[in-house]
């Protein structure tokens, strides 16, 4: 009786983003015990192979031939194959070629595995020192610039810290576009080298960091902008409170109500605005006492 065949099995393997001593070690043993890895750069993955005495045929898996690769590693998956997929650095298919081949494996009952590790957008994310609860992953933005223009238009109320990649040559550029876009009083931090000897965190306001990116950076760069932030309403003087209160009232709110409205519009306590109102005039209701009320 012949033997059951193994089922196939595509693993996604997160690999260092510059210190390879950031290999896990269940990476590693995925990676010494598949039938395949497909590489975004078989010469850059050979080093990291090389790093772990490994020895494992490599099949090239990129942007230019991603078209054709696809249906031969799903071939290989199908037959019963246990194959990696990597990029140069980080986790595959997030900005790198990847995904079209995990919707494949996924429509042939594939199993795919994520093998989590090195990933440069959480690694400059927790380094910015800017909020970390919500954030926005947008990739590489456009280079042609009315392109980049609504790019960045499109994010500019989202309250999430903003995370790109983008190329030394193109930061100052992606720079002034984002002043232009979001203001050039925006925290940003711009993460340099990551993990590598000359790892680099240059943070400041876009203003700030424009004056101080005279030439392109060397190495690899993650940008990490700061959200929209909401604005507190200003202070209001105790003459504009008994105008909009008297307007309010002209209006056929009840004193009671147009306190609750006013409080909601200012940010102030409902006991406050009544005390501006009567220091100012006596437009308000004796009988209207607010220290029944939840303030």
């Amino acid at each position: 009786m012949p033997a059951e065949r193994k089922a196939g099995c595509l693993y996604l393997v997160a690999t260092p983003i510059g210190n390879l001593a950031d290999i896990s070690r269940r990476a590693a043993e995925i990676l010494g015990s598949v039938d395949f890895v497909f590489a975004e750069d078989t010469r850059h993955t050979r080093k990291l192979m090389s790093h772990l005495d490994i020895s494992v045929p490599l099949r090239a898996y990129h942007q230019h031939n991603e078209a054709k690769a696809t249906p031969i590693a799903l071939e290989q998956l199908v037959a019963g194959a246990q194959v990696a997929l990597v990029s140069d650095a980080g986790t595959p298919a997030v900005s790198d070629p990847g995904a079209r081949l995990v919707e494949a494996a996924i429509a042939a009952d594939i199993r795919v595995v994520p093998i989590p590790g090195p990933s440069a957008v959480l690694a400059a994310l927790v380094a910015s020192g800017l909020p970390t609860e919500r954030f926005t992953f947008l990739g590489y933005p456009p280079r042609k610039a009315g392109e980049l223009k609504r790019f960045l238009d499109a994010s500019r109320d989202d309250p999430g810290t903003l995370v790109l990649l983008e190329s030394p040559r193109r930061l100052a550029t992606t720079l002034a576009a984002a002043a232009t876009s979001f203001g050039d009083d925006r925290r940003v931090c711009i993460a340099r080298e990551m993990t590598k000897a000359h790892e680099e965190f240059i943070r400041g306001s876009l203003a700030e960091l424009i004056e101080r990116i005279d030439s392109p950076p060397r190495g690899e760069v993650t940008l990490v902008i700061e959200g929209h932030l909401e604005q507190a309403p200003g202070p209001v003087s105790d003459e504009e409170i008994v105008k909009r209160y008297s307007t309010l009232l002209a209006q056929g709110l009840k004193p009671r109500e147009a306190l609750k409205e006013l409080a909601q519009a200012t940010g102030m306590r409902r006991r406050d605005v009544y005390g501006a109102i009567h220091l100012v005039s006596d437009t308000t209701d004796p009988d209207d006492d607010p220290a029944g009320d939840t303030i």
